[in-house]
């Protein structure tokens, strides 16, 4: 009965959280207000999202159901490859598009001159090319490792602390490895996303009370606490320690469920523009099908003689 519940909730979590990140990703393409560089980049984030909730929770879905509970070794090494990609992934955009915000705010005229259509394409390129080069030297180096002895993992997908417990190999260099590439791309992505956004709240601080003080302070603090969120999970997150792999559980739930299924909300709910333009949007499609169902489409039977 807990194991039902628990998969009605996790489902539709996982529904709604795919739902609206898909329906972001729609809107940026099909409206014309939301053409900027801004834009572009939360369509990536979005679809980032999209692969780390679906990397982790179909297969924790279905381990609610069964009772046998297993993954090959394969399946274990493409689920922890796609996850973690997406994860460096979502940092380096977060750097981009602090930085975006911080230009667009200091200075809006020049912005569009700055952050040219082929810069923003070369950046998000960056960003999911890091990724790619980022994470395959230590799956590689997991792959190749012997296992021994149990082969139960106490954790919902393959991640990287409990299944470097069943090997029976030196694991120095792997946690070593793991540790350096966490702690470049937390540090670099880090630094310039806190740089990029402690002069953006100077800018918007120096501005003149009004509209444009309201907006700019709505759009950064959504920004802001998506960020937050995002780097606060990972800094607490032990790659090695074996004392930590019950936190990691649950900060990796919130990392592949919980934040993917608030940050449509966040983004969306918190702007105008992308407010307006679903507005728009359904209410084509309602007019549509209200003059589908007043003016049907005639039909001519041609009968053969």
């Amino acid at each position: 009965a807990a194991g039902g519940l628990l998969f009605l909730i996790f489902l539709l979590t996982y529904l709604v959280t795919v739902l609206g990140n898909t329906l972001i990703v729609t809107l940026i393409i099909v409206d014309y207000r939301l053409q900027s560089p801004m834009y572009f980049f939360l369509n990536n984030f979005s679809f980032s999202e999209i692969l780390t909730t679906t990397s982790a929770v179909p297969k924790m879905l279905s381990g609610f159901l069964l009772e046998r509970k297993s993954i090959s070794f394969d399946g274990c090494s493409a689920q922890s490859y796609f996850y973690f990609l997406s994860g460096c992934t979502e940092f380096t955009l977060f750097a981009v598009m602090s930085f975006d915000l911080c230009e667009a705010i200091y200075s809006p005229l020049q912005n569009p001159l700055i952050m040219t259509s082929s810069l923003c394409i070369c950046l998000v390129i960056l960003s999911w090319v890091g990724g790619f080069l980022l994470i395959p030297p230590s799956t590689i180096l997991k792959a190749g490792l012997p296992y021994c002895g149990p082969n139960m993992i106490d954790q919902f997908f393959c991640d990287s602390a409990p299944l470097l417990h069943l090997a029976c190999a030196d694991l120095h260099v792997i946690e070593l490895l793991d540790f350096l590439s966490s702690l470049v791309l937390l540090i670099s992505s880090l630094s310039l996303t806190m740089v990029s956004h402690m002069y953006t709240i100077f800018t918007i601080l120096i501005m003149s009370l009004g509209q444009s003080q309201h907006k700019a302070f709505a759009t950064c603090a959504s920004q802001f606490t998506v960020v937050s969120v995002g780097y606060g999970i990972s800094i607490f997150v032990h790659p090695s320690q074996k004392s930590s792999l019950h936190l990691n559980k649950i900060l990796f739930t919130l990392s592949s469920v919980i934040t993917p299924f608030l940050n449509p909300f966040i983004f969306s709910l918190q702007n105008e523009i992308m407010k307006d333009a679903l507005k728009d949007t359904l209410a084509k499609k309602k007019g549509k099908i209200s003059e589908q169902t007043l003016f049907p489409t005639s039909q001519t039977t041609h009968m053969q003689t």
